[in-house]
């Protein structure tokens, strides 16, 4: 097997969202066409699989019986008084043919990621088709109705593994911090919007685990206005020294890209040199990596920071220039890695000195309530 793995079933395209929904599952086959054309699936330490759907039985690992069954019925067209209470047929859980095979496909990609990295056969997994973070074990919400993260987590750390997840995407991984809320055995990390100017409402700082989990879950709810400098300074300062301190065994990575600047969902203001300046210091831990998808809600710009991500995780973004990677240029094309890159972002001088000071408070608050816990200064 390859060093990296990109996991991407074309089932996935036989499913339609409805057309008012802003979700675009389209987004993950844009990715892969984009890497295809570049020739970054093409590396001799790079290995393309189509994986399987989710059986019911690893379905049931974290989701209620009851709640697949009603996913079942919904799907096939069949209204169920439950829906209301499973967070079903609202505007972001919209119900349509094929959302219960959608659904399984993409935990299927990320029960296949783990098991690669558990078994040795891989250092580094990517799923586009992945990342849905707000289901919960009896209910959908936020575009989500099964939660491959929590599935591939529980994977890893069942087989007595420390694992870290990190979660980058705009929105608070909250589905997954409330599986994992008492549970010492799973590090959770959110870098979110701040729950007070967005959904769902929850991350914030004092939100830290409970139980023989408390000093766990690590919340940073950042500013509106979060530029690629503040970002990255809340990832080193805050999140790198727990990491380390944690010292996971494997890392899950839910890479949303609608922190992207412009996102219509979202209000941060990163390019995607900061997200690959992430996974770049990801894989600086030299742990196995299981990234996914996530969060994005313009096509073009999130597939285009996920085709980047991607390169990144598979080694052929090798050198990283400051001036491009924090910001930079972007071509007209996709020919050269280059094309992969945003435009800087200007931030006004009293935005950034706003975020700034809001960044220094975090920091300040995580390092009071969780550093100590984890032995650090």
């Amino acid at each position: 097997m390859a060093e990296t793995v990109f996991l991407y079933n074309p089932e996935l395209e036989r499913h339609r969202w409805p057309p008012e929904c802003p979700f675009r599952p389209e987004r993950a086959r844009r990715a892969r066409q984009i890497a295809a054309k570049m020739g970054l699936l093409a590396s001799a330490q790079v290995a393309e699989l189509v994986p399987p759907a989710a059986g019911r039985d690893e379905l049931e690992r974290f989701h209620t019986p009851e709640y697949l069954q009603v996913l079942g019925r919904a799907d096939a067209g069949e209204f169920a008084e439950e829906w209301l209470e499973m967070g079903l047929g609202r505007d972001d859980t919209p119900v349509f043919a094929g959302m219960l095979a959608h659904s399984a496909l993409a935990c299927g990609a990320s029960l296949q990621g783990a098991k690669l990295l558990l078994e040795g056969r891989a250092r580094a997994v990517f799923n586009p088709a992945g990342g849905f973070h707000h289901a919960r074990a009896g209910r959908a919400a936020g575009f989500c109705f099964l939660n491959d993260l929590v599935l591939a987590c529980l994977l890893l750390a069942d087989a007595g593994r420390r694992v870290a997840y990190i979660d980058i995407d705009a929105h608070h991984g909250d589905g997954v911090q409330e599986a994992f809320y008492d549970d010492p055995r799973v590090l959770t990390v959110s870098l979110h919007e701040s729950g007070r100017t967005l959904y769902p409402g929850t991350g914030f700082s004092d939100e830290i685990g409970a139980g023989a989990g408390r000093g766990y879950c690590v919340n940073l709810p950042l500013p509106a206005g979060t530029h690629n400098q503040a970002y990255l300074r809340a990832f080193e300062q805050g999140c790198l020294p727990l990491l380390d301190a944690f010292a996971p065994e494997f890392i899950v990575l839910q890479a949303g890209m609608d922190a992207l600047h412009g996102d219509p969902l979202a209000h941060l203001s990163l390019t995607n040199g900061a997200q690959a300046r992430v996974v770049r210091l990801l894989l600086e831990r030299e742990r196995p990596l299981l990234m996914t998808g996530g969060g994005g809600y313009d096509v073009e710009a999130t597939a285009r920071g996920w085709t980047r991500a991607w390169a990144v995780l598979a080694g052929l973004e090798e050198e990283e220039d400051a001036s491009i990677g924090l910001g930079g240029v972007l071509l007209e094309s996709a020919e050269h890695l280059a094309g992969l890159q945003d435009r800087q972002i200007e931030t006004p001088a009293d935005v950034r000195r706003a975020v700034d000071n809001q960044v220094d408070q975090l920091l300040a608050d995580l390092r009071r309530q969780l550093f100590a816990r984890h032995g650090l200064e």
